[in-house]
């Protein structure tokens, strides 16, 4: 233990010496960043119709000459891309001419939907950094076809997944098609950004995806060994006057929603059922507190319109993390879900208003009688966030009423990096249960974005444990053109426990790394390429490693985007408790034995440029005594522009000798996405997994008649895969509105 804690003093200083070496290395770094955009103020109407007739588009500065990202970052975009910026005491107003490689080009979007992602697309974004942290912004985007999406950045954008579109806010947008470019228009509402009223500098950047060329490009040239979201490499967007937030900031959202449910009676697998209608009401309200603090309120909140997880095949000994939906939870999530790492978390914002339903295994909706959000910046350097949730007791599952605290506070030290301090309770009303949990963080981003990671140190409490009760860890990434290596190492005590988090197990000791090395050669269809190597070994104290796998990895991405890797393994696993491998409750393998087994993963996703797409993986070969036969994917059909045909699939055939059980696992979700116009949708999901003995039903139709103003018509039924006799179904009709005060 005397060697742990050493280790982790010394990684402390280990990263207070990378971040002022990074300072001291950066001068050519920010030379290049001040390069900046000069807005002047709107000087006629501007009407958001995508035509850039106006007089202030016709004066305003161009930012143009974007740099390539992918598939190189030293050239200049193969088609020309010219945006402007203006403003005025309501709005942020940005548009873009964005000309073509060729005439009457065709352009590329999953369907009219919202929210569209990823490389297979036509747009342009917008990357909006009002307190020049480089570390969160808010982050607008268009398609030619006048398909919106806007999301939020955290963690500097260091991954893609720090990208989250699930938040939604209410903007202006329209794009128009002409022959050889597009043109757009956005009017961004200066309440929906927070920021410190009277501010003269922003940080910005714009970018660009281009599906004909398979061209990512940006204004601040992001190097291609980052993702697109950085926000490292922003650049100062400079006001003629000072941008200020006029009037009041308060938005209303109330929703209204009759229920009728059909369920056993008697339990699951009882043919008798009952019927009840319920009408809903509640709502939410954002209430802007200065410019850059926003207070979050719900009452008697309602998600029957957020859309389902995608089952998984579980073949592990854990839990599986889903990602939160939910928009009360979101705007400035990471001040909550992101202390510790992954697997190791002291609040995950799933664990209010969802639980588990011992008796069938499904997560059910937990009612949350009400609750309130604070949060954003104190100041320039300061964020806050502090969360109070309440939620009701279901006595059908002894689940008892519970109160949710949060609070967290982030500190910003040295040009990106910040420190962060979290304390969360939850107590069980009308009993001395309780659990709390109280954690730091350092987060380490220096400005030339090379080196990322953090420091954490975390210690819970409850009326039992408290002793041995604490977890700690580092990790660290560094990323350069050739070599990428990212490594984590946690610890954690064997009483440690996040009733709010999101723990896998408890009482051992993780060290897990990869390395890359990265090749781009010229003339030629390959972007980049290149071998690394990958490991995971788990340890607890007295018994030694439990777990390892270590693998030799080559991975190729081309020029097209297609991706392929492929990975050989070898693992080994010591059972500290009886343990059924398929996960179907046939016989287990018992406690303290060991296995050792080595087996062949296979990545691969195809151009989603073209109709049919897929992403396939496969993980075959050895496992524990027996051996794992298998084929992971999703394969997509766009039926552009108006949506798609997809469905995600997972087989296992698992073989074991006698008298263990051998399987085949099936989970397969067909899903058909429609998009009647920019406005209209339907969605129809369904999932057979033969491993849980369910079949998901999942219907949703949504008009958008106002904007972020929803009409929602959703059914959801599960009944056994092999009776069909249903476990409870629902049809729920609901409708919200935003409207601004």
């Amino acid at each position: 233990m005397k060697f742990v804690r050493g280790l982790f003093i010394g990684m402390v200083f280990l990263f207070i010496a990378l971040e002022l070496s990074a300072q001291s290395s950066i001068n050519q770094f920010r030379n290049m960043l001040d390069t900046s955009y000069f807005t002047r103020k709107k000087v006629d109407e501007i009407k958001i119709d995508g035509i850039l007739e106006e007089k202030t588009w016709q004066a305003a500065q161009k930012a143009s000459n974007f740099m390539q990202n992918f598939p190189v970052d030293t050239l200049l975009s193969k088609a020309k891309t010219e945006v402007a910026v203006s403003y005025d005491d309501k709005y942020l107003y940005v548009s873009a001419k964005v000309y073509n490689s060729k005439k009457n080009q065709r352009y590329v979007t999953p369907s009219l939907k919202r929210d569209f992602r990823g490389e297979a697309n036509d747009a342009v974004v917008v990357s909006i950094d009002p307190f020049m942290d480089r570390t969160n912004s808010f982050s607008f985007g268009i398609n030619p076809f006048g398909v919106q999406r806007e999301g939020l950045v955290v963690n500097g954008g260091t991954v893609s997944d720090d990208l989250s579109l699930s938040w939604d806010n209410k903007w202006l947008g329209e794009s128009k098609i002409y022959e050889d470019f597009w043109t757009m228009e956005m009017a961004i509402p200066l309440n929906t950004l927070r920021f410190k009223n009277g501010s003269k500098k922003w940080l910005i950047n714009f970018y660009r995806i281009d599906s004909y060329n398979a061209e990512r490009s940006s204004w601040a040239r992001i190097p291609n060994q980052y993702a697109m979201i950085s926000l490292g490499f922003s650049k100062p967007l400079e006001f003629e006057e000072p941008i200020e937030k006029k009037g009041a900031n308060i938005s209303l959202i109330p929703y209204t929603s009759p229920t009728f449910t059909r369920k056993p009676i008697g339990g699951p697998g009882s043919k008798n059922f009952t019927t009840k209608s319920q009408l809903n009401f509640g709502g939410d309200a954002k209430i802007g507190i200065g410019s850059s603090l926003n207070l979050d309120l719900t009452v008697n909140p309602d998600f029957s319109q957020v859309e389902v997880d995608n089952q998984v095949t579980n073949l592990d000994r854990f839990e599986i993390l889903f990602p939160e939906k939910r928009q009360f939870f979101l705007e400035n999530g990471d001040l909550f879900a992101n202390f510790g790492t992954d697997g190791i978390r002291p609040f995950f914002s799933r664990r209010i208003g969802i639980t588990r339903d011992q008796s069938t295994g499904q997560n059910i909706q937990n009612k949350i009688d009400g609750g309130l959000r604070l949060s954003g910046k104190i100041n320039n350097n300061l964020r806050i966030g502090l969360m109070n949730m309440q939620t009701a007791a279901i006595d059908s599952i002894n689940e008892p009423a519970n109160n949710f605290t949060v609070v967290s506070l982030q500190q910003k030290v040295f040009s990106r990096s910040n420190i962060g301090v979290i304390f969360t309770n939850k107590d069980a009303v009308g009993s001395s249960d309780y659990n709390r949990v109280g954690g730091v963080d350092y987060n380490l981003a220096s400005k030339n974005n090379v080196w990322n990671g953090k420091i954490f140190m975390m210690k819970s409490f409850d009326p039992t444990n408290n002793q041995n009760n604490a977890a700690w860890g580092v990790n660290m990434i560094f990323n350069k053109r050739r070599f990428e290596s990212k490594n984590t190492y946690g610890l954690v005590e064997k009483n440690f426990n996040p009733e709010v988090g999101f723990l896998r197990r408890s009482g051992y000791q993780r060290l897990t790394g990869i390395s890359m090395l990265k090749y781009y050669p010229k003339n030629s269809n390959i972007n980049r390429h290149g071998p690394g190597i990958d490991y995971d070994f788990t340890s607890f104290p007295g018994i030694g490693i439990t777990d390892y796998d270590m693998n030799l990895v080559y991975a190729l991405q081309f020029k097209n985007n297609v991706l392929l890797q492929a990975q050989f393994r070898k693992n080994y696993t010591k059972l500290l408790a009886d343990f059924d491998p398929t996960n179907t409750n046939g016989l287990k393998l018992k406690a303290n034995t060991a296995y050792t087994y080595y087996s062949f993963i296979g990545m691969l996703t195809t151009d989603f440029r073209k109709k049919l797409a897929a992403k396939l993986q496969t993980r075959s070969g050895e496992y524990f005594n027996g051996t794992r036969l298998n084929l992971d994917g999703e394969v997509t059909y766009r039926i552009q522009p108006y949506g798609s045909i997809s469905s995600v699939f997972s087989f296992n055939h698992l073989n074991f000798p006698a008298p263990y059980k051998s399987t085949d696992l099936l989970l397969i979700g067909p899903k058909i996405d429609l998009t009647f116009s920019r406005s209209v949708f339907l969605s129809a999901l369904f999932q057979y997994n033969n491993q849980i003995n369910n079949i998901n039903t999942n219907i949703r139709f949504q008009w958008r008649f106002a904007p972020v103003s929803d009409l929602f018509l959703v059914y959801t039924d599960n009944c056994f895969a092999d009776s069909f006799i249903s476990k409870g179904s629902a049809l729920v009709l609901k409708a919200t509105y935003w409207l601004n005060l």
